[in-house]
C-alpha cells in the first residue's frame, strides 16, 4: 500500500471568457455541473465540482470569465467573484486557448501574477491544432511568458491528456481528509441547477446582447406524485425584450422551457413540470439591490 498522504484542496479554474473554463470542470467531474454556451460571460456565479480519485480530491471552482471590460455591476461582481476564488484557492489553472494568447489573457494574468499559490498553464483546445507540432512554438512562449509550475494541453472537449492534468494539480496540493463525501459533485442544489439550464437554454435561442440582460429566479420548486414541479421566472431589464424572450404566439418560450425541462428529467430521471413567466426589472444587471435579491453577492 502506498504511504502517500491523501491530499485535497480548492483549485481555481480562470481565464478570459469563452476559453472553455467550464467545459473543464464538466469533463473532469465526469457531469454537467455547469452550463456551457458559445458565448462570453455565460458563467456567473462561483460553482464547485468535486472530483474524486483514489489518493486525492480536487474541488474545482469554476469561476466566471475575467473581462477588462467590467462597466455594469454585474461584470463587476463577476470579476470580484473570480478574483476572490484565486486568492482563497490552493492552486490555480490559467486557461488559454491554443495558438492564442490575447490582450485579455494579458489582462487577466496581471491579475493572478502576484498570487503565491501553485499556478497551472491549461492549453485549451489542442485538438483543433493540426498537425500537433504547431504547438511546440505556442508552449515555448507561454513558457517564457509566465512562470508556472507546468504547461499542460489538453482538449476539455475531447477529454484528452486530463489524467496528467488531475495528477499534476493532486500533486500540489495540501495533505487533507477528503473536503466533501465521495457522492457529492457539487455545492449547488438542484433549484440552482434548473435556473442555470433554463438560462443556458434562452442564451442558446436568443441573439445578441440580450442575454445579458437576462436572469431566471425559481418560485416554486417541490415534488409532487413523483414528479419536480418548477415555476421559474424570466427577468429582462425592458419592456421590448419580453416580447423577444416569448416570441410570436409565445412559441419561442414553450421551445425553450420543453429543451430544459428535457434535459433536467434526463438529469434527474424523473419527470419534470416546468412553467415559465416573464417579466420586467428595469436595468437589474446595474441594480445592487436587484442583484442581491436574485442571489448576487455584491459586497
Amino acid at each position: 500500500m502506498s504511504g502517500a498522504p491523501f491530499r485535497a484542496g480548492f483549485v481555481a479554474i480562470v481565464g478570459r471568457p469563452n476559453v472553455g473554463k467550464s467545459t473543464l470542470v464538466n469533463a473532469l467531474v465526469g457531469r454537467k455541473v455547469s452550463i456551457v454556451t458559445a458565448k462570453p460571460q455565460t458563467t456567473r456565479h462561483r460553482i464547485l465540482g468535486v472530483v474524486n480519485r483514489p489518493q486525492a480530491q480536487l474541488v474545482l471552482i469554476d469561476t466566471p470569465g475575467l473581462h477588462d471590460s467590467a462597466r455594469r455591476i454585474m461584470n463587476q461582481y463577476m470579476n470580484r467573484v473570480a478574483l476572490s476564488s484565486s486568492r482563497d484557492a490552493d492552486v490555480i489553472l490559467f486557461v488559454v486557448e491554443a495558438l492564442r494568447f490575447t490582450e485579455e489573457d494579458q489582462w487577466v494574468w496581471e491579475r493572478v501574477r502576484g498570487l503565491k499559490q501553485p499556478l497551472f498553464v491549461v492549453v485549451n483546445k489542442a485538438d483543433k491544432v493540426v498537425p500537433r507540432d504547431r504547438m511546440l512554438p505556442f508552449l515555448e512562449e507561454m513558457t517564457q511568458r509566465i512562470p508556472a509550475s507546468g504547461i499542460v494541453p489538453i482538449s476539455a472537449l475531447a477529454a484528452d491528456n486530463l489524467d496528467r492534468l488531475v495528477d499534476l494539480v493532486a500533486s500540489r496540493l495540501p495533505p487533507s481528509p477528503p473536503l466533501f463525501a465521495p457522492d457529492v459533485l457539487t455545492d449547488r442544489d438542484e433549484p440552482f441547477h434548473a435556473a442555470e439550464v433554463i438560462r443556458e437554454k434562452l442564451t442558446l435561442n436568443l441573439r445578441e446582447e440580450l442575454p445579458y440582460g437576462i436572469n431566471v429566479q425559481i418560485e416554486r420548486f417541490a415534488e409532487e406524485d413523483g414528479r419536480v414541479v418548477i415555476n421559474a421566472v424570466i427577468w429582462v431589464e425592458r419592456s421590448g425584450q419580453k416580447a423577444i424572450v416569448i416570441g410570436q404566439r409565445g412559441e419561442r418560450l414553450r421551445d425553450i422551457g420543453r429543451l430544459a425541462r428535457i434535459e433536467l428529467a434526463d438529469l434527474w430521471q424523473r419527470p419534470v413540470h416546468l412553467e415559465l413567466w416573464v417579466k420586467v426589472k428595469e436595468n437589474w444587471a446595474d441594480s445592487e439591490m436587484a442583484l442581491r435579491q436574485f442571489g448576487y453577492d455584491t459586497l
